[in-house]
């Protein structure tokens, strides 16, 4: 049994999350977290809602709040949105809260005292008509490597380098398009380059394990080739204050450098709860633990080069060398995986020009698992992807509701109807032995699949033994198996498909938890292979202001492995599992986003 941390992306907390944010953070990593720990792995799945920066501030300003109040109320929307998606969190916590304040604290003196944080004069964008500072992804200009016209101050998502708002031609700002004035500033900067060996060591020891997903991989790298200090710090009253600069309230840590940071203190935070303080060491200083990372693509630099460089900053382990702090020598990201972007109806989603469906709108309307199983089945993996209502509505009529329900539905029916409850079998025959043995052997396909990441492989080989599941009904004909002296092999067909059922749903558990529960149920079980996460009020452990998070218990999960189903399980007529759209939901969804059926 390992440690397994599941790293998970913050969402920012800027406003409600739409489905291609959960796309890439959110169902990967919960598809991954579930079936770990039915392996038998020790996982801690972490996460919460990133709520410092200007953005934070720019938006709260155009709604007339502060910005706690507006991360408060984003908090709370997005809390409720992926509790709702079962997202597995043992912890989904904060950036605002005191725990995270004084993990940031004590990791930034480290990092400084080691040597990895140097002062330099820069120059800051400031906005003309606010005097406010401009973060670098808030300005917007041509880059200078590729000519991308839509490069940001931060990187070109075009060609991949890093950049300074300074570098890009024409510059403008991304909230009212002005040009920004650019100011002298002093910021401690991560020295980069004093990493660069170990990042390129890291690197190529992650290369060498084949598996990290190509574009991770080749991206992180190409990035080492020309790196350079980067500010850590930033002209701004809304953060984490600056040890050392306590004098200067309205310089505080970049958003980017606390949030990372997040999944340490949230780790330390959940260990704080569990009555045992101490805990979260089994999954950041064993080096047996492992760690992986779950995002979309724009967050990888922040994940395969920055995150790294803290750690091995705080490590000690550039080229000043230095000693680890309280926290000890820290693990550094076993894989990081990186999803492509999802794109709605051939668009860029865009909550600003409406090509965008929020999580919270699309559970209103459909079941939660038919979302859950497109972005299993057709999602960002390792390509960008398309999500079309068209689509939608095929994937759930003809896959989730026409094969996997239907065999579910008439499995249960014709064992409600004929017997009552699930039969004992009598000599199996080869055509039953060979779904069964099809449907066991699954078990090692989908696993493997699943544990490298492969997880559209993973339900598209749970879907194939639905196939032959289904197969099997046509071949074998139970329902014509009506006379006296049929009636052995009836139960030993419908005992077969019952064990089948319950398999499947066992394989299906990680992708579709809350069906899978149902359909558990429906079949003796006790409607619990996939335990849901919960929301909870908690104190702050420093004294700050009680906030919502995310957790639960989920110790109580089968193995992942065959099992047999319950001779004898009472099964009572069915209802449908899954929801069968009707054809109008399509011309209904594209007006709701101004586009013509």
């Amino acid at each position: 049994m390992a440690s397994i941390l599941s790293a998970v992306a913050w969402p920012y907390a800027s406003g409600p999350r739409h489905i291609g944010h959960v796309a890439g953070f959110g169902i990967p990593s919960d598809v991954f977290s579930r079936y770990m720990r039915m392996a038998g792995h020790e996982v801690l799945m972490v996460s919460g809602t990133d709520e410092h920066g200007t953005p934070i501030l720019v938006a709260a300003d155009q709604q007339g709040v502060g910005p706690r109040e507006l991360a408060d109320a984003n908090n709370e929307v997005i809390v409720g949105d992926l509790t709702k998606l079962g997202l597995s969190y043992d912890l989904f916590t904060r950036t605002t809260t005191t725990n995270h304040y004084e993990v940031v604290q004590n990791m930034f003196r480290v990092v400084r005292d080691n040597g990895y944080l140097v002062e330099q004069t820069t120059q800051a964008a400031v906005s003309p008509s606010t005097g406010r500072t401009l973060p670098d992804r808030y300005i917007e200009g041509t880059c200078p490597i590729c000519g991308y016209t839509g490069a940001r101050g931060d990187q070109c998502d075009n060609c991949g380098n890093q950049l300074d708002a300074t570098d890009l031609i024409e510059p403008r700002s991304r909230v009212n398009g002005e040009t920004p004035k650019f100011i002298d500033t002093t910021h401690y900067f991560l020295d980069l380059p004093a990493l660069a060996d170990a990042l390129q060591e890291f690197l190529d020891e992650r290369e060498a394990t084949g598996l990290w997903r190509p574009n991770v991989i080749k991206f992180s790298q190409h990035i080492l080739d020309e790196i350079r200090p980067r500010a850590i710090t930033r002209d701004i009253d809304w953060g984490i204050p600056v040890p050392g600069w306590e004098d200067q309230p309205t310089k505080r840590l970049y958003v980017w450098f606390d949030a990372v940071i997040g999944y340490l203190s949230a780790s330390i935070e959940w260990a704080r709860r569990s009555g045992d303080p101490e805990a979260w060491r089994r999954w950041w200083n064993d080096p047996e633990a492992k760690s992986y990372y779950f995002m979309g693509k724009d967050n990888i630099v922040f994940h395969s080069q920055i995150w790294p460089a803290e750690l091995l900053g705080y490590n000690g382990a550039g080229s000043r060398g230095g000693e680890p702090g309280p926290y000890g020598v820290l693990n550094l990201p076993t894989d990081v995986v990186s999803s492509e972007y999802l794109t709605m109806e051939g668009d860029k989603l865009s909550t600003s020009r409406g090509v965008v469906i929020l999580v919270g709108d699309f559970l209103e309307r459909y079941q939660v698992d038919a979302l859950r199983y497109f972005i299993a089945v057709a999602g960002p993996e390792n390509q960008d992807s398309d999500f079309t209502w068209s689509e939608f509505l095929r994937r759930t009529n003809s896959e989730l509701v026409a094969a996997w329900g239907n065999l579910v539905n008439r499995t249960a029916a014709m064992i409600a109807k004929n017997i009552g409850e699930i039969p004992e079998p009598g000599a199996l025959e080869p055509i039953d032995e060979e779904l069964l043995a099809a449907v066991r052997g699954g078990f090692a396909t989908v696993g493997e699949h699943i544990e490298n990441h492969r997880f559209k492989a993973g339900i598209n080989e749970v879907m194939r033994l639905v196939g032959e599941a289904n197969a099997y009904v046509a071949r074998t004909e139970p329902f014509k198996l009506k006379g006296e002296d049929q009636q052995e092999r009836l139960r030993t067909v419908l005992h077969t498909l019952a064990t089948a059922v319950v398999n499947l749903d066992l394989m299906f558990a990680p992708y579709l938890p809350h069906s899978s529960n149902a359909i558990d149920a429906l079949f003796g079980g006790t409607g619990e292979i996939a335990p849901l996460p919960r929301t909870e009020q908690v104190e702050d452990l420093g004294g700050g202001p009680a906030h919502l998070v995310i957790t639960g218990d989920y110790s109580g999960v089968p193995a992942w492995e065959p099992r047999e189903a319950v001779i004898g399980a009472p099964i009572a007529k069915p209802t449908p599992v899954f929801t069968k759209l009707d054809e109008g939901i399509v011309a209904e969804e594209l007006a709701r986003m101004g586009l013509e059926a």
